[in-house]
């Protein structure tokens, strides 16, 4: 198959199958949420997040420069998979090793504390098996990756209607995350074994000159969970569990969206490392395109966030949820500059610059956890959100300017204006026709955008056919 075809089909089947996940986790959201209600909700986010800091503490930063190493021309890819695969493995364990001793300490109830211990669980399974992914990104192969991922979240809406119809509790609700990330483990396992013989190899000294590399990256990931997560361990310590989870509803829908710039990113990433040295222009012309199709996907989602709010958390949560509405809308704007953010930090990854980023992102977790310190026990979750916002902001102008300076890489979104008319057109339908229904409002609006990008050319006939023509 023609390498833009395979990439064409891996977007396109990518796109499919994201979309389904995230509809299988929203409508396992609305099951917790209203099993659980706002307290328990609160506690089961609480947990999260710290499945989240779990694997930002063991990431050492292995899978990006993991997929940046087997991507370069002659990589010896079973020596570098075994070993970032063993490190990884090794670091995973350690944490849930020490997690008892450090939940001890934590002003959590009974079950949050053992919801924290398989989340680490959990962990151990889901950040052993990412490594892999940059076998499947360098054999532009990640339609496996997300068949594997649906099929866990089929797994573990499995379990969470069973625990909700069965009322087995809060523990039996986690207990489908550890399920879900050892059949992802299984599957992308097995799956690998067909591009790359997979064992473990302790090669101490390749670790060392492996760490030197990717440990900047693997404390920028720490400090990236400081700004993206602290928000809701901050809330659950400062505030109440209701509040974190009004604050939860709402950034679920955000975290679910974020598949968007993760999976594209994921798809261009060994391009962009392949030609940032060897051809500029060509490497110019993918980023910048990036950037495009970002453009095209943050206007309809912002547009359609701020007349949809209150539809989509009612979809998730019900009535009881109601004030996450506004909470969303203002989360909204954190992920425009998390698209824009992602695309940056990627690029600079990818010129063996990631080392810069660490002054910058360290800034902006202080500025993230001073502001929530400070704001959270007068404005509660309102301001996590808007603290997250301008946090998200920070980043993308420090990305933005350390890629300017080092990868002399200018960004350029063609045909912007067109995009925001089209987006404009679409607000105005959203605001003519509030009052019909939801499901109305959301297809007919989503109809008029992709029109109107068609007729102001925006995307045309030729940007399709070349995606899909043979090279």
């Amino acid at each position: 198959m023609a390498i833009a075809r395979k990439i064409a089909y891996n977007v396109i089947f990518n796109v499919i199958t994201k979309i389904l996940s995230t509809i299988l986790a929203l409508v396992g959201i609305g099951f917790i949420t209203r099993y659980l209600g706002k307290d328990g909700f609160g506690d089961y986010s609480t947990v999260l997040a710290f499945f989240a800091f779990f694997g930002s503490a063991a990431d050492l930063g292995l899978y990006s420069i993991t997929a940046r190493e087997i991507s370069r021309p002659e990589a010896n890819e079973k020596k570098i998979v075994s070993n970032a695969l063993a490190l990884r493995l090794s670091s995973s364990v350690l944490v849930f090793a020490i997690t008892p001793i450090f939940i001890y300490f934590l002003p959590y109830s009974r079950d949050v504390k053992i919801g924290i211990i398989i989340a680490a669980a959990s962990f151990v399974f889901s950040t052993t098996y990412m490594v892999l992914n940059g076998v499947f990104q360098k054999n532009l192969a990640m339609d496996k990756v997300a068949s594997a991922e649906v099929i866990g979240k089929v797994l573990q809406l499995f379990i969470i209607i069973l625990a909700v119809k069965m009322n087995l509790g809060f523990i039996a609700i986690v207990f489908s995350v550890l399920a879900s990330m050892i059949l992802n483990f299984i599957i992308i396992v097995f799956l690998a074994r067909k591009y790359v013989s997979l064992s473990l190899e302790f090669d101490f000294a390749y670790w060392k000159k492996f760490l030197i590399e990717s440990a900047p990256l693997g404390f920028s990931s720490l400090i990236i969970f400081i700004y993206f997560k602290i928000d809701t361990i901050l809330l659950s310590i400062l505030k109440t569990n209701t509040e974190v989870g009004l604050y939860n509803a709402a950034y679920k829908v955000l975290e679910n969206v974020t598949f968007f710039p993760a999976m594209i990113i994921g798809l261009i990433f060994p391009l962009l490392a392949r030609h940032i040295f060897s051809d500029k222009e060509e490497f110019a012309r993918i980023a910048n395109e990036t950037l495009k199709i970002f453009a095209i996907l943050i206007v309809p989602l912002v547009v359609g966030t701020l007349f949809l709010a209150d539809g989509v958390i009612h979809l998730i949560g019900g009535d009881t949820f109601a004030a996450s509405a506004n909470i969303l809308r203002i989360l909204i704007f954190a992920l425009v500059f998390i698209f824009f953010g992602s695309l940056f930090n990627s690029v600079l990854i990818a010129g063996n610059h990631q080392k810069k980023l660490i002054i910058p992102l360290i800034l902006c977790a202080l500025f993230n956890i001073v502001s929530n310190i400070i704001f959270i026990p007068i404005y509660s979750y309102n301001a996590a959100a808007t603290t997250s916002v301008f946090t998200e902001f920070f980043v993308t102008m420090a990305g933005f300017m350390l890629v300017s300076k080092y990868i002399h890489f200018r960004p350029r979104i063609e045909n912007l204006s067109r995009i925001l008319f089209s987006g404009l057109i679409m607000g105005l339908f959203l605001y003519l026709f509030k009052a019909e229904n939801f499901f109305f409002l959301a297809l007919g609006s989503s109809g008029i955008y992709i029109a109107f990008l068609w007729f102001t050319k925006t995307i045309t006939a030729k940007d399709i056919t070349s995606i899909v023509a043979a090279k």
